[in-house]
């Protein structure tokens, strides 16, 4: 190569090669093309984000008025959102109720970190996995991500006892029978081996003698509770909650 530059004739030859080669080079090479956009990781697209504001309502109501420490804490689906008759049902028991309308197990696990750990309750009972089977979900996705729940739970709070309350045989869902049924066995076997776990069983209770579900114990869509309803599910939560924490009226 040929260096005709006066400035590059004073410099030593390797350094002159090299500035002309790099000199040349920047004029052929084509710029870069931007790179793409990193896709978005799984979790920041997950279903539990649709939820995001109603976990925010919590948090900004939390802040404004601390909740109490060591209570019971309901979190879940709509069963517990719409228990509206939560503190006549349950006298003398200090209960967090963090339920949110049509949530699945898939988007507690989602925001288990923001709704549970905080509250440092003495007991939790959860309330999901009706919604995951109305919507395609299987028995076995509802069972792992249960367990993953516990696990999260387990990380920050090791010793509060979990309770999963099992799906309900509303009139209005009868045809999913099978996969509810399904459901709950696998979500009993498993918290059978586990210390801590305990399983609250709805569904035969609900049933008539015939193995029918009931007509008296829904509200109008037949899908959730009315008080009658509720009280079932308190009749056999209670042994598990222990005495009540402060005076009963």
């Amino acid at each position: 190569m040929q260096i005709r530059c006066p400035v590059l004739r004073s410099l030593p030859w390797f350094v002159a090669g090299l500035l002309a080669v790099l000199g040349s080079s920047a004029f052929a090479a084509a710029p870069a093309a931007p790179s793409a956009p990193l896709a978005a990781p799984a979790s920041a697209v997950a279903a539990g984000n649709r939820f995001e504001k109603n976990v925010a309502d919590y948090e900004a109501d939390d802040k404004a008025t601390p909740a109490p420490k060591g209570a019971i804490l309901l979190v879940g689906d709509s069963q517990f959102f719409r228990w509206k008759t939560l503190a006549e049902d349950l006298p003398g028991y200090t209960v967090i109720n963090r339920g949110i309308d049509s949530l699945q197990m898939s988007d507690l696990l989602f925001f288990a970190d923001r709704l549970v750990p905080g509250y440092q309750p003495r007991f939790i009972v959860i309330h999901a996995g009706g919604n995951d089977v109305h919507n395609g979900r299987k028995p076995e996705q509802v069972l792992a991500d249960f367990k993953a729940f516990v696990t999260k739970v387990r990380a920050k709070l090791p010793t509060v006892p979990i309770a999963f309350s099992s799906t309900t045989p509303g009139p209005a869902r009868w045809d999913e029978r099978e996969v509810r049924v399904q459901t709950n066995k696998l979500l009993k076997d498993y918290i059978a081996t586990q210390k801590n776990l305990h399983f609250i069983d709805l569904w035969d209770v609900m049933l008539t003698p015939d193995g029918k579900p009931r007509e008296d114990i829904w509200v109008e869509d037949r899908i959730h509770p009315n008080q009658a309803g509720y009280l079932i599910r308190v009749k056999i939560m209670k042994p598990l909650l222990g005495a009540p924490d402060k005076p009963v009226k």
